[in-house]
């Protein structure tokens, strides 16, 4: 694809040309009266870059600080200030839907001549839906059959454990105990279970009666919330296996990045260093990241698939919706970038809500 346009703009030509993994090559020229105007603006960023011994910073005169760096440095400072703008102009005036930083080298560059250079950077990639709610319908179906059902063992099992969290550890070694030996121990000092106990328990609990009735209830709310969640893991596998994406590197990396982040946070709340335990698993960094690599391939073609799905239904949050998220976030985490949080709570929000559309498929 080719585009000519007045070189009085911020670029003169351009040639777009499609590679593999959802990146482009853009190769364009800037009309040598176009680059060489910010000439002022290049020597007032390299004089407030450099010291110059008898002159305060920023304050070098033109001739000495030219005499100091030279031309070129002068030259390449108005090629990046000139490039930064004409990229921006041809993403835009091309309708190309780059993500992340381009790879941009610099081909020609002389004083009087166009300024030539060559940018590859990642894109959105292109994909066709396949027809999602029908596909969804199936795996709503299948997951009718999950039993979400509470039983009266479920409820004996959850008053156990809760008894269990309650009983008396003292007189005992449990380090030295075998794991039999563990649960007699336990077992033997377990709390007896009446309405003095469930009342010691907080939540307004009543009596044993009221207590086993609202812990029936949570475990159904759990049951449900579980049920929800693998229906969820259901439609998110049929829609992709059904659909084909090319997916660009820097998408893979990004879910690789955010893996690494929170497994690092997970292991320092254990109280381990990363190094320790990388050593102590016979690891490198870059063979668990190659491990994970299949699962963020996964989660980056699905943020992909629900973004499309967004955008061709015009599904979104609303304002406040996000706002009221945002303000969750940065009260909870007080270091959290208001910004950051913001496009995160919105691709949450949207998540969710095209899931519920999803549900709402036809069986």
């Amino acid at each position: 694809m080719t585009n000519n346009t007045n070189p009085t703009k911020s670029y003169d030509s351009v040639s777009i040309k499609k590679l593999a993994k959802s990146e482009v090559e853009i190769t364009a020229s800037i009309a040598a009266e176009v680059w060489e105007k910010f000439r002022s603006q290049a020597l007032k960023n390299v004089n407030d870059s450099i010291t110059v011994d008898g002159f305060r910073k920023g304050q070098v005169p033109e001739n000495i600080l030219v005499s100091k760096v030279g031309d070129r440095v002068i030259n390449e400072e108005m090629a990046e200030i000139a490039l930064s703008r004409a990229y921006i102009d041809i993403l835009v005036d091309n309708k190309i839907d780059a993500i992340g930083k381009p790879i941009v080298g610099i081909t020609k560059l002389a004083k009087g001549n166009p300024l030539e250079f060559k940018a590859t950077t990642a894109v959105v990639p292109e994909i066709t839906l396949p027809d999602c709610q029908k596909i969804a319908a199936v795996e709503v179906k299948k997951a009718s059959g999950i039993d979400v059902s509470v039983s009266d063992k479920d409820v004996e099992e959850s008053i156990l454990k809760i008894r269990k969290s309650r009983a008396s550890h003292d007189g005992h070694d449990h380090e030295k105990m075998t794991p039999e030996e563990h649960e007699k121990a336990i077992m033997d000092t377990l709390p007896e279970f009446n309405d003095e106990f469930v009342r010691g328990l907080g939540n307004d609990f009543k009596d044993i009666a009221d207590f086993k009735v609202k812990v029936r209830e949570m475990i159904g709310e759990n049951k449900k919330d579980e049920a929800r969640e693998k229906l969820r893991i259901m439609i998110a596998d049929a829609l992709g296996d059904a659909t084909e994406a090319e997916l660009p590197e820097i998408m893979i990396e990004s879910e690789l990045n955010r893996s690494q982040t929170q497994f690092e946070h997970d292991i320092e709340k254990m109280g381990v260093k990363m190094d320790d335990y990388l050593k102590h698993a016979k690891k490198s960094l870059e063979d668990i990241r190659k491990d994970w690599r299949p699962h963020a391939e996964k989660k980056a073609k699905l943020q992909l698939i629900l973004n499309t799905i967004a955008v061709k239904e015009n599904i979104k949050p609303d304002q406040k919706e996000i706002d009221s998220e945002v303000d969750h976030i940065v009260e909870h985490y007080k270091e959290a970038d208001r910004e950051r949080a913001t496009a995160y709570a919105e691709t949450v929000l949207t998540n969710e809500k095209v899931f519920q559309w999803l549900e709402k498929a036809e069986k």
